[in-house]
């Protein structure tokens, strides 16, 4: 009979009870499990489902606790808690926590998971037998992605960051499935691995994978920055020394705008008639 590890799922016989703990047995191996940990009302002779780990002590221990991720499958595990030397501290389902190694994460602390994100990962044992969270790969992704429809093309997905690199990020659409990559210039920040965002979909490719966007779109971007300028010539006192005939570095300077974004959002208020130019300045019309 094969030896039993941590990480795996196995049905064991409950041979006896010894003080607060049932003993388990495969017929060769024998494992404890505390009484809080198996199912209510057992007994001996009674098989039970229990997911195997290493307690403190490094001893093989059981739970019927089982997790939705174990060695060989993958899933998303929740980030309870973020330490700088152990790394992050996941929830896999079960009643034992699990880490992913701080070498398994990002090289930039600001793009580590906060508590909370999750992460697309499956479970390693090390060399003493200890459990740790390994994060997938992206063969792995590869293989197990859900092709998506032409119909998503500019929907917006809710979907989790698994992978970053400088060109862009990778996410895993919730609950579909979807494999999506956001180029860094669809992107107003870089987000966490394991950062929950809205991408909108921008391109369907023939393998089923997506290319998003967490930009808005051209419209919203127009009202934001239409609605950015008429705050800021309220807050000014109603007029500004900027007209579509400013410089583009003045402008970037100013307002962190391309001219042609500037000149869209002052035609969009001019159009509403909030505005008009005069003389090089910018002003509030005052009849509105």
């Amino acid at each position: 009979m094969s030896e039993m590890v941590s990480g795996e799922i196995v049905d064991l016989q409950i041979k006896s009870q010894e003080s607060s703990k049932w003993i388990l047995s495969n017929g060769e191996i024998e494992v404890p499990i505390n009484g809080s940990e198996a199912p209510e009302g057992v007994q001996e002779g009674d098989t039970i489902k229990v997911f195997l780990f290493k307690d403190r002590r490094g001893n093989l221990s059981a739970t019927s606790t089982l997790p939705h991720i174990t060695k060989g499958t993958y899933g998303w595990a929740r980030v309870i808690k973020m330490d700088e030397r152990e790394g992050a501290v996941v929830d896999i389902g079960s009643s034992r926590e699990v880490i992913v190694k701080p070498s398994d994460l990002p090289l930039l602390k600001e793009l580590w998971p906060k508590t909370g994100d999750h992460l697309y990962m499956t479970l390693r044992t090390d060399f003493h037998g200890d459990l740790f969270g390994r994060l997938a790969t992206e063969d792995r992704v590869a293989e197990t992605f859900v092709e998506a429809p032409t119909s998503v093309m500019n929907e917006n997905l809710k979907a989790r960051a698994y992978r970053l690199l400088p060109i862009g990020s990778f996410f895993i659409s919730v609950p579909q499935g979807y494999r999506v990559f956001v180029h860094h210039t669809e992107q107003m920040a870089e987000p966490r691995l394991g950062e929950e965002v809205d991408v909108r979909v921008i391109g369907v490719k023939e393998d089923g994978s997506l290319n998003g966007s967490m930009l808005p779109r051209k419209q919203e971007r127009l009202m934001d920055d239409a609605e950015t300028l008429y705050r800021y010539l309220q807050d000014v006192g109603g007029k500004m020394p900027f007209t579509d005939k400013s410089s583009p570095d003045e402008i970037y300077d100013m307002f962190n705008l391309s001219k042609a974004s500037f000149k869209r959002a002052l035609g969009k208020l001019m159009k509403e008639k909030k505005i008009e130019q005069k003389d090089g300045w910018t002003l509030v019309k005052s009849d509105i």
